[in-house]
């Protein structure tokens, strides 16, 4: 069997094969990582990103049946126009994946309310405009579609710290939720994956730190980190055929953290209220 034939396979399996899909934070990380199995399993994918440079380099490694947008999330205009953009290339939208976002630390009296505001406007309101683009998309192509949102294990478990992050993506779960009761008669599903640590670049100065590794190995039953793959495996099975009965579900993809707890270590890098 040829490399294309097992992806016609893998495609027609999930249901993927054809689909047009738009992701945001789609350069790097787990959003890459989504981009790289959607191509694989037969579908063309759009990412989107704020770097030009970053966006073109994916594509390369991605090939023929990605292309790219630039967008701010958090620019409601220029998220609207990037998935219209989308859809007057592919003539369809099916799929979605959010997952551009960003780290915060800060405690309550070191990050000011503008701080607290501005990772909210990428979290969740970024996660909101581009839902709004999308399933208008879907809606108007009258084919129904499926939605995930990435979101973390901090929007359960408190992490000192880091308030914002964690009021953010506790957000995004409620969105998810809101958003599936609503659209479910439409055909449009909506999902969301819960990463815990994740070896990404939003989290590479956390990696840097040994100690703080450790200290979240320490709390998975797996003891290690994960891989953007490992996510993105989950993010396709919400997408696809195989997730069909699945909607307004908050999955955890953490090595069983969420069983546990988060780590301390505000003290480590100086967020603990003193």
């Amino acid at each position: 069997m040829t490399d294309q034939d097992k992806t016609r396979v893998l495609g027609n399996a999930d249901g993927l094969a054809g689909k047009v899909a738009f992701i945001t934070g789609g350069g790097t990380g787990i959003g890459l990582a989504c981009a790289r199995q959607l191509v694989e399993a037969g579908a063309r994918v759009v990412i989107a990103g704020r770097r030009a440079a970053v966006l073109q380099d994916a594509c390369a490694l991605l090939g023929d049946a990605a292309s790219w947008e630039v967008c701010d999330t958090a620019d409601e205009a220029a998220v609207s126009a990037a998935v219209a953009r989308t859809v007057d290339r592919h003539g369809q939208l099916d799929l979605a994946v959010n997952a551009a976002g960003i780290g915060s630390g800060g405690n309550l009296l070191q990050l000011d309310t503008a701080g607290f505001e501005a990772v909210l406007r990428t979290n969740l309101l970024g996660v909101y405009a581009a839902m709004r683009a999308e399933v208008a998309a879907m809606l108007a192509g009258g084919r129904g579609g499926s939605i995930v949102n990435i979101s973390s294990i901090a929007a359960v478990l408190t992490h000192k710290g880091m308030s914002a992050y964690c009021v953010s993506k506790a957000a995004v779960n409620m969105l998810t939720r809101c958003m599936a009761d609503d659209l479910g008669h439409k055909g449009i599903r909506v999902n969301a994956v819960m990463p815990g640590l994740v070896a990404t670049d939003i989290v590479a100065e956390l990696l840097a730190v040994q100690p703080a590794v450790d200290a979240y190995r320490a709390q998975m039953p797996l003891g290690r980190e994960g891989m953007p793959d490992e996510v993105a495996s989950m993010v396709l099975t919400l997408l696809g055929q195989r997730g069909a009965w699945v909607t307004g579900q908050c999955l955890a993809v953490d090595g069983g953290n969420s069983l546990r707890s988060a780590p301390d270590f505000s003290s480590m890098f100086g967020t603990a209220v003193t």
